[in-house]
């Protein structure tokens, strides 16, 4: 089984989503990028866009993300959106 990334999305409101995924994927404001376990550490802004959860068996969860930043370290990614919300769960 392929290592699994550590991934938090956060807003000002709530915590939106925590937990074990394969990938990741966000619009950085210097362009969009992917996460996969064991990245090399790099601290981003994000611009508006969505952000692209990969989990088990094919799913993804989708979120509009307007604005923040991207923190990714040994541990995980972080995200700390300015504002956030859910916007479709795909099968």
């Amino acid at each position: 089984m392929a290592e699994k990334l550590h991934f938090s999305l956060v807003s000002p409101e709530r915590e939106l989503f925590v937990g074990e995924v394969h990938q990741v994927d966000a619009a950085g404001s210097e362009g969009d990028f992917g996460v996969l376990a064991g990245h090399a550490p790099f601290m981003t802004t994000l611009k508006e866009g969505w952000v692209k959860v990969h989990l088990d068996g094919g799913a993804t969860r989708i979120f509009d993300v307007r604005g923040g930043f991207a923190d990714v370290t040994p541990s995980g990614l972080t995200i700390l959106a300015e504002s956030a919300q859910e916007v479709t769960v795909e099968n």
